[in-house]
């Protein structure tokens, strides 16, 4: 008892920034853990609060151009008012529901695309010596160090109808006018899987860093060919890493909006540029909160069922 006494007192005599400092020593699991929550909090949760506040406002002729959710009126009484005019109308108007389609089938195809690439690619950084290896990485990450917005314009100067590609095919005899490929669907699949094929390649290569080539030993002892191991034993091994590129690719792919403006020129539609529009052209933020809403349901619930079931399968395992 005097002991405790003792501490108890010696605490309360000690400087205030020493009885802080052990309690931070005493406590720092809690804010360890408290830290990335409130960044979460702060840069996802809260902003998705005040869009989905919008999106449930109604467009008026003012600043901000929205309704209140919340008023009082003169008895000092709150009201609280919904709109949910916004989704029904992105919702049963087939150009949002076109433009849905149309972002989701590009960026699923230049996911496949980035996949079919950057899986060899990766597998060759891994495989390639301690020289080269460093070397192919330092290529991967090497347009980050540049512009993406230049990268970009580059790619328009590749593609356009005088551009170097046609002049190169042109000289070479092997067309005799310009292919059209600037301002065309194919011109923004070539943007997005040449931004975002990186992103694929590098948590590839994490995951495959990681493998334990004797396994492949093992199983050519065992009388496997190459192909079979492959599809055996490192394809199985590397999901993991082709889930992680996979992501990384279609969700920031799906809402695209520099490159399809850019490299389409107007010509496809995804939901990026619509979102664009309805903000800054049109002025009507609701409408344009609600489309961000269905698109982040749209991204967000496949993962989260995703994980459920991977979740359920690691637990039977």
């Amino acid at each position: 008892m005097t002991d405790i006494t003792d501490h108890t007192a010696a605490d309360s005599d000690a400087p205030l920034w020493s009885r802080l400092a052990r309690r931070m020593q005493a406590n720092w699991r809690v804010i360890i853990t408290i830290i990335p929550f409130a960044w979460l909090f702060l840069f996802f949760l809260f902003p998705f609060f005040i869009v989905a506040k919008i999106s449930l406002a109604e467009v008026i002729i003012a600043s901000p151009p929205f309704s209140r959710m919340i008023e009082w009126t003169d008895g000092g009484i709150m009201t609280i008012r919904l709109v949910f005019d916004n989704f029904t109308y992105i919702l049963t108007d087939n150009l949002y529901f076109n433009t849905y389609v149309n972002s989701l089938k590009i960026s699923v195809t230049s996911t496949i695309i980035c996949l079919l690439f950057g899986y060899p690619i990766a597998y060759g950084i891994v495989r390639s010596g301690p020289v080269a290896k460093p070397i192919l990485l330092f290529t991967i990450i090497l347009p980050f160090w540049t512009s993406f917005l230049l990268r970009v314009y580059a790619w328009m100067g590749l593609l356009a109808d005088q551009g170097t590609i046609n002049n190169l095919l042109i000289s070479l005899g092997l067309i005799d006018e310009p292919i059209r490929m600037l301002y065309t669907e194919f011109a923004v699949y070539v943007g997005i899987v040449y931004t975002y094929m990186p992103f694929m390649i590098l948590p590839l290569y994490a995951n495959m860093e990681k493998l334990d080539l004797s396994l492949n030993e093992a199983a050519a002892d065992l009388g496997s060919r190459p192909t079979n191991t492959f599809f055996r034993v490192t394809l199985p091994l590397t999901i993991p890493g082709i889930i992680a590129g996979s992501l990384l690719v279609f969700i920031p792919a799906t809402g695209e909006y520099v490159i399809p403006d850019l490299l389409g020129g107007g010509n496809v539609q995804m939901i990026g540029r619509v979102l664009f529009n309805e903000f800054s052209r049109n002025t009507d933020w609701p409408v344009a909160a609600a489309v961000a809403i269905v698109l982040l349901f749209l991204l967000v619930l496949p993962i989260i069922i995703f994980q459920y079931y991977q979740g359920k399968a690691s637990e039977a395992g």
